[in-house]
C-alpha cells in the first residue's frame, strides 16, 4: 500500500459475479482490492478462482465478522482480512491463521485497544461523518509514546475525497459504495494515475 495508498471493496453474493469489476480495477492499475464475505456455499473455491484469474491483484476479505470468515479467507489464500468491528476473538485468530488482520475501529477507545492488542493497522469506520481531520486530533492524546497505527479511511468516501485524506494524514482510503456509474470508475482512473505519479 505504500506505493498505491487506496483499496477498492466489491460486494456480491456469489464471488464469482465480481469478475468484470475486478478485471477493470487490474486494467486500471489498481493494487488492493477486497472481496466481501458471504455466506455463499461455494465462497472459497469460488474466491481462489478470482484469484487465479486475477493474479495481478492483492485480494484480501472485507466485512469479516466471526471466525468463519477468517478461516474462509485463510482458506482461499487471501492474505489479509478487514472488518468494520474490533473484536479480541478476531484479532487472536487471525494471528493464528498467519492472517493479517485490519480491525475497524471508530473511537479513541477502540483506536487504543487496537494498539494494545497488536494490530499495526486499522480501518476508520465511517469515515465520513467524522470527517479527514479526525484522525489527526487523535495523534495527541493518544501518542503515549507509542504513536498511532497506520489506518485506512473508510465509509462514505469516493475517488475525489482519496488525495485530501490522505494529505490530512490517514495512510489509505478504502472506496466501497462508490464505484456505481462511469463517472466514478473515470474519476478512480484518473485518480490510479496520479496517485502512480506521486
Amino acid at each position: 500500500m505504500h506505493r498505491q495508498p487506496l483499496l477498492v471493496v466489491l460486494r456480491a453474493f456469489d464471488p464469482l459475479e465480481l469478475l468484470p469489476a475486478l478485471e477493470r480495477l487490474e486494467a486500471l492499475g489498481v493494487g488492493h482490492v477486497e472481496v466481501a464475505w458471504s455466506g455463499h456455499p461455494h465462497w472459497v473455491p469460488a474466491v481462489q478462482q478470482l484469484r487465479q484469474h486475477c493474479a495481478g491483484l492483492a485480494l484480501g476479505a472485507a466485512s469479516v465478522v466471526d471466525c468463519s470468515g477468517l478461516e474462509a479467507a485463510a482458506a482461499a489464500g487471501l492474505t489479509y482480512a478487514v472488518s468494520p468491528v474490533l473484536e479480541h476473538t478476531l484479532v487472536e485468530r487471525a494471528r493464528q491463521l498467519k492472517l493479517a488482520f485490519v480491525p475497524g475501529v471508530m473511537s479513541p477507545t477502540e483506536v487504543h485497544r487496537a494498539r494494545l492488542w497488536g494490530c499495526p493497522l486499522v480501518k476508520l469506520f465511517p469515515a465520513a461523518p467524522l470527517g479527514r481531520s479526525y484522525w489527526q486530533r487523535l495523534a495527541g492524546p493518544l501518542a503515549g509514546g507509542q504513536g498511532l497505527p497506520h489506518c485506512i479511511a473508510a465509509g462514505g468516501l469516493g475517488p475525489d475525497d482519496v488525495e485530501a485524506w490522505l494529505a490530512a494524514g490517514v495512510d489509505a482510503v478504502a472506496l466501497g459504495g462508490a464505484l456505481v456509474d462511469a463517472t466514478d470508475w473515470e474519476a478512480l482512473a484518473r485518480l490510479v494515475e496520479r496517485l502512480g505519479s506521486r
